[in-house]
């Protein structure tokens, strides 16, 4: 792997998914997955910081307002009723984890919906750093994986989403995903493979 030409894209790793009491934890049906997912990402990151690879967080944080969800629907929907990734909330926050890492992780500000580029500075970033291959790791695989894995392929990027990394609803929503649609632009690997 051309480590040099590498970015990580980290997707909603804050509190409102991670933590023990945040508000869409449940929305991953499967017990135990989201702390799977969140050990496995740890460990790959831990990886990556000791090579030229690029390791971009971009949480998504919406106005008290929730004005950016103007006719939300599905998670969307329930996103902006339980007061989830509100602005200035301790769910909105990334994860303490992600800490440890100090500067390298860059912080890619401005996600208010599925997709990690939309109005966001992320190709540009992407851009900058001369990046020819994302790896997708986050939360939740069949909405802002993979609107964000569309959307980098769509752009010109290689595309590899890390299936142990990622989490759906379902087990079975995984596995669709994993097996049927991410293929169709890109590649699925397990985090050892990096």
């Amino acid at each position: 792997m051309d480590y040099k030409h590498t970015a990580l894209i980290l997707v909603g790793y804050q509190n409102d998914y991670f933590a023990k009491n945040g508000i869409l934890r449940g929305v991953v049906e499967e017990p135990g997955r989201v702390d799977e997912v969140l050990q496995t990402t740890l460990a790959l990151i831990a990886r990556l910081a000791r090579t030229e690879a690029s390791i971009i967080s971009t949480p998504i944080v919406l106005t008290p307002d929730y004005r950016a969800l103007a006719s939300p629907v599905g998670i969307l929907h329930t996103i902006k009723e339980s007061g989830a990734f509100a602005a200035g909330t301790l769910g909105a926050q990334d994860i303490p984890e992600l800490l440890a890492f100090g500067d390298r992780i860059q912080y890619v500000k401005g996600k208010v919906g599925f997709n990690a580029f939309s109005d966001t500075l992320l190709d540009d970033v992407l851009k900058a750093k001369s990046i020819k291959q994302v790896l997708l790791a986050g939360m939740v695989t069949s909405l802002c994986i993979d609107s964000t894995g569309r959307a980098a392929y769509e752009r010109g990027y290689s595309v590899t989403v890390l299936s142990d990394c990622t989490s759906a609803r379902t087990q079975i929503e995984q596995s669709y995903f994993c097996s049927s649609v991410f293929p169709l632009y890109g590649a699925v690997i397990s985090s050892s493979q990096v």
